[in-house]
């Protein structure tokens, strides 16, 4: 299928249910997978930065939409995505599938007393999920090193919770190596998950203003905030040219 440029990041055309049977079709046949969640903040980045972007469009295997700011600059282009998938949905599928088929599963990232509690939750909820590597985002090897510990733990799933682009570098590595892993950067999740940060109520969900929510919430987000009308901005001009 060929897919919605947006700033030089392409986006798959895929709805969250089409996401989800192509995951568990590659999962049961452990096809290295690499899959980015990008918002505005990521194609922003990638826009700046080649390396990033390379990542993105040549390594990575499926590209989400995650935010509605990306299916409306998709529109603005006179393009369509489905809707929005976004990184903490899909990693609670993917929690899900890995209980109900006894998974082997790597966590890494986020700060030591919400992975502690990303685990204790994992192992109460979750109780068929084989925990093969669970660790925080705060050491100090090499993505090189970390990534080979990964491998070692043949893990059928990993979720990195490192904050792009560090999180996408170090899959990147795994998927380059051929990991059979099916490999997700998550962002923030593992706070959400852990409970020590809050998702969005369902209304704000539904009027797709979950950055306002978070706003409101931590109002020190508002320097990341301003990425949003520049990326606007960006958006018309590229369809201007």
């Amino acid at each position: 299928m060929v897919k919605i440029n947006i700033l030089g990041v392409g986006f798959d055309k895929y709805s969250l249910s089409e996401f989800e049977a192509k995951f568990l079709d590659r999962l049961k046949k452990r096809q290295s997978t690499l899959i980015v969640t990008a918002n505005p903040e990521i194609v922003m980045t990638a826009k700046d930065d080649p390396s990033y972007r390379d990542i993105i469009n040549n390594v990575a295997d499926y590209v989400t939409a995650d935010g509605i700011g990306i299916v409306k600059a998709a529109r603005m282009l006179g393009k369509r995505l489905p809707e929005r998938v976004t990184g903490y949905d899909l990693f609670t599928w993917f929690l899900d599938t890995a209980n109900q088929d006894k998974l082997r599963v790597y966590l890494i990232g986020a700060k030591p007393e919400v992975i502690q509690a990303v685990e204790k939750k994992v192992k109460s909820e979750y109780p068929d999920i084989d925990l093969v590597g669970c660790e925080d985002g705060y050491f100090k090897d090499s993505l090189e090193t970390v990534a080979s510990r990964i491998k070692a733990a043949q893990p059928d799933l990993v979720f990195a919770a490192l904050g792009f682009p560090k999180q996408e570098r170090l899959l990147a590595i795994l998927r380059e190596e051929g990991l059979a892993a099916t490999m997700m950067g998550v962002g923030g999740s593992f706070d959400v998950f852990s409970g020590m940060a809050k998702r969005a109520p369902k209304a704000f969900q539904d009027a797709h203003l979950e950055w306002f929510y978070r706003l409101l919430k931590e109002p020190t987000r508002i320097g990341r905030m301003m990425v949003l009308p520049k990326f606007v901005v960006e958006v018309k001009k590229s369809k201007k040219k």
